[in-house]
């Protein structure tokens, strides 16, 4: 179920934290009932409201959906949500998470807390509770978020945090990058152009505490003749150009980490060197009769398949096993359309203050089309579209070349239509898909028949005055 409801304030309520109105939550409960009193009282905090019965429905549409909150009951079908959130922290789940109950007691509660929630609602609980609770959470998100950019406003991303996403798929790639960081392994990175290789490349290279300089090297923009010279250095006269002596990229990147992408396209001649030095660990600069010894990591990384490569014969044998000592797989962005919203609002925040404009205010159907997008280009190509939508003022329609019929809507209703008039308009679309049954459109709705038959005599008394 998600709910469309418009940002409005009921009388007697405070006005919400401002960063709510474009962020999401997740409610599991197995009560109907209280679902759907959930889904209703957090309809004007959030964007986007979505609800689970079980955790085997909620981690559906954890795969879905990036939440900035979860409100979780303790006592649910099959898993508990105390087990629950204690296994999402296991695999470094960062969203809060509010625990509801009706049972508690002292050591229900501080179970509760140690599983990693960040509040304990007790029902029954008053509306003003629950708002309050859900906006103390979001405040302190914003703030939290806020300090991140601040502290590295000037910085790129190279440490383990700037990788966004909690899909698991990019998870299991930190994973990865915290275990082998520290160790001097060569490593292979595979993925799509513009998945974020060179990302994690300086992230490996962060997290290793490795003194020296990170030098990344594009080995297909490098002319072939220049190349050697380029990773190993040259001698004074070795040729017509080299007029000085000159170190070599990888003597620059000593005591450090040289990075080489697409290593595909390094010539086969430059192969069989670039497998000696990783061998040796020495390289000769061209013209010299010395050798030099290095203490450089090596991560290669490629868009292609160099094991196909290997079988056409277009790449040696011997050195794809000794690149490929450990390989990370970098995703698709098409792969983890839930990371979409995080990494769009983070993309909207920093160009923006770069280009001096206001951030992008993305609206529910964008994201949308975003994840109906299958991004060919991958995270750059959607960093490029939100720069060219922030100095555009709006998304531009030809971003995107989705079909209309892949994007779910949410029904066109008008952003001043008032709670009640929204809640009436879906009430009486529920009633005439179930054909005018009563006690089925209840069910869907997650209310009473009486309930339902007190508003349908409400409305009717108010068309007739």
């Amino acid at each position: 179920m998600v709910s469309r409801t418009p940002s409005v304030t009921p009388i007697g309520q405070h006005e919400p934290v401002t960063a709510t109105r474009a962020a999401s939550v997740l409610v599991v409960d197995d009560e109907p009932g209280m679902r759907n009193f959930l889904a209703k009282a957090l309809a004007s905090r959030f964007a986007l409201v979505e609800t689970a019965d079980s955790v085997e429905t909620a981690e559906a549409l954890r795969r879905r959906y990036h939440f900035d909150l979860l409100v979780v009951d303790i006592r649910l079908p099959g898993e508990s949500g105390v087990e629950w959130v204690q296994r999402l922290r296991e695999r470094d789940l960062h969203t809060d998470v509010i625990i509801m109950t009706a049972y508690a007691n002292l050591d229900t509660a501080i179970a509760a807390l140690r599983a990693g929630a960040v509040d304990f609602l007790l029902k029954p609980f008053r509306l003003e509770q629950l708002l309050s609770c859900v906006d103390r959470c979001l405040e302190q998100r914003t703030l939290s978020r806020e300090n991140f950019l601040l502290r590295r406003q000037d910085e790129k991303f190279v440490s383990i945090e700037g990788i966004l996403g909690q899909s698991d798929a990019v998870q299991g790639v930190c994973q990865t990058v915290q275990r082998i960081a520290a160790t001097n392994a060569t490593i292979l990175l595979e993925g799509e152009t513009g998945t974020g290789k060179e990302l994690v490349a300086k992230a490996i290279h962060t997290l290793s505490h490795r003194q020296g300089p990170f030098v990344p090297v594009n080995c297909g923009s490098i002319s072939p003749e220049l190349l050697e010279s380029e990773l190993f250095g040259h001698t004074k006269g070795a040729f017509t150009s080299a007029h000085t002596a000159r170190e070599g990229l990888f003597c620059f990147a000593g005591g450090g980490t040289i990075f080489l992408d697409e290593i595909s396209e390094l010539p086969v001649g430059m192969q069989a060197k670039l497998l000696r030095v990783l061998e040796d660990r020495r390289v000769r600069a061209v013209g010299s009769d010395r050798e030099a010894t290095i203490d450089t990591r090596v991560i290669a990384a490629t868009n292609q398949s160099l094991s196909a490569m290997v079988r056409e014969g277009r790449f040696r044998e011997d050195l794809y096993f000794r690149l490929e000592v450990l390989t990370i797989t970098m995703p698709p962005l098409r792969d983890r359309i839930e990371d979409i919203a995080e990494l769009a609002q983070h993309f909207s925040q920093t160009l923006a203050r770069d280009l001096g404009v206001p951030p992008l205010p993305l609206g529910h159907e964008d994201l949308r089309a975003m994840q109906a997008y299958p991004w060919p280009g991958n995270v750059r190509e959607l960093r490029n579209v939100i720069e060219r939508s922030l100095l555009m003022g709006s998304l531009p329609a030809d971003s995107l070349n989705v079909n209309p019929d892949t994007v779910q809507k949410d029904g066109g209703l008008p952003l001043d239509w008032t709670l009640s008039e929204v809640e009436k308009h879906h009430i009486l679309r529920v009633l005439n898909a179930t054909n005018g049954n009563k006690s089925e459109a209840a069910r869907r709705l997650g209310v009473s028949r009486k309930t339902l038959e007190r508003k349908l005599k409400l409305w009717t008394e108010l068309a007739a005055q």
